[in-house]
């Protein structure tokens, strides 16, 4: 994401993203190859980051335009030097818990002053719903738990989502009969709105390039999430719906991946700044989030270009779409070719169930 384009238009001095929303086993599958690669990725909150370290890179580049979203990285890498797994996931998870004050306090005492003072601002919020809840997009989320959820469904039909029906009609009869309620289609258009997204979730700069319905589009990767896979394996339908992982955690924060990526920390590095940054140096393989969905296309163009100037032969680029449409630039189509099998099978793998489309390009 280039300084020029959405960095003028949108905040970035809060902490917009306190956990990760796109599935990092499907990055993980998407990049997965030979050890002592490097990999450049947007940091956001450095879960996926953390998730690339499975691969056993030589070097991850982590780049954000806010220091807020680099901070949930460094406060990770800090954490993970000094605790072990069950404390590591009470400083992460929701909900109020009597330690979490004193761990993050822990921490913390390991850390620069420029790291307490931001991470102290934040404490309240810290030890009322864990490291991974205070940020604005996870703020939307309790609002919709908390006030609209009670609206449109018992607790009793919430929790049954997460039973777990290995069979897709089960799933299927499950949510015509019992979620797909004309309250749960009203809410939607109301909840998930650009308006309110844009206002309470992520920033109205966001949506600048986005097509179609918003709505409907949730409404129906809601349906894909229940019915083409089984919610009890999915931890971002769970976090939102029940406010907790309730049966299923993101990669980076599961228990078998724990020391694994604690023993490789030292090869992340923290770039302030644009991910096109082609000082970086030269890269197997591109984390690039959902980042050109903030950028017009002239701008998605010349930031795809600098990209592959530092794509070494056959590196992958992984990206997600919401509501833009981006691929590969007509100007650039000579040089990348699309993985489309690898693509239509991830697709049905992904849990993280808000992008209308997931991009793996690779290098020529």
């Amino acid at each position: 994401m280039t300084k020029a384009g959405i960095a003028e238009k949108a905040n970035f001095d809060i902490i917009r993203y306190a956990q990760l929303w796109e599935d990092a086993d499907v990055l993980v599958e998407a990049l997965k190859g030979e050890a002592g690669r490097s990999f450049l990725s947007v940091c956001s909150a450095g879960d996926n980051v953390l998730a690339l370290l499975l691969l056993d890179p030589k070097r991850v580049v982590a780049c954000d335009l806010s220091q807020a979203q680099l901070h949930c990285l460094r406060i990770r890498i800090a954490a993970m030097k000094f605790l072990e797994w069950d404390d590591f996931r009470k400083l992460m998870e929701s909900g109020r818990s009597p330690e979490r004050r004193a761990i993050m306090t822990r921490v913390l005492s390991q850390c620069s002053p420029n790291m307490q003072d931001f991470w102290f601002a934040r404490m309240d919020g810290i030890e009322r719903h864990g490291l991974g809840g205070i940020g604005k997009f996870e703020r939307y989320f309790r609002v919709f738990r908390r006030f609209v959820l009670p609206l449109i469904h018992s607790r009793g039909t919430v929790k049954d989502v997460f039973t777990d029906r290995a069979e897709r009609l089960e799933r299927a009869e499950f949510f015509e009969r019992r979620w797909n309620t004309w309250r749960w289609r009203l809410a939607t258009d109301l909840f998930f709105s650009r308006f309110v997204m844009g206002r309470l979730g992520r920033d109205p700069a966001f949506f600048n390039h986005a097509v179609g319905s918003l709505s409907e589009h949730v409404r129906g990767k809601v349906r894909e999430a229940a019915v083409e896979q089984r919610p009890w394996f999915n931890p971002y339908m769970q976090w939102i719906l029940l406010g907790r992982h309730s049966t299923a955690l993101p990669l980076a924060w599961r228990k078998d991946s724990y020391e694994t990526i604690r023993s490789r920390l030292d090869r992340i590095e923290i770039h302030h700044g644009p991910v096109d940054d082609t000082s970086l140096g030269r890269f197997d393989g591109f984390n690039l989030s959902d980042v050109f969905e903030y950028m017009d296309v002239p701008e998605f163009e010349a930031s795809y270009g600098r990209l592959l100037s530092m794509a070494n032969p056959r590196a992958r680029l992984v990206y997600w779409n919401m509501m833009a449409p981006r691929r590969v630039p007509d100007a650039h189509a000579e040089r990348v070719m699309t993985l489309d099998s690898l693509e239509d099978d991830l697709k049905r793998k992904d849990k993280a169930f808000f992008y209308s489309d997931l991009v793996v390009e690779e290098a020529i």
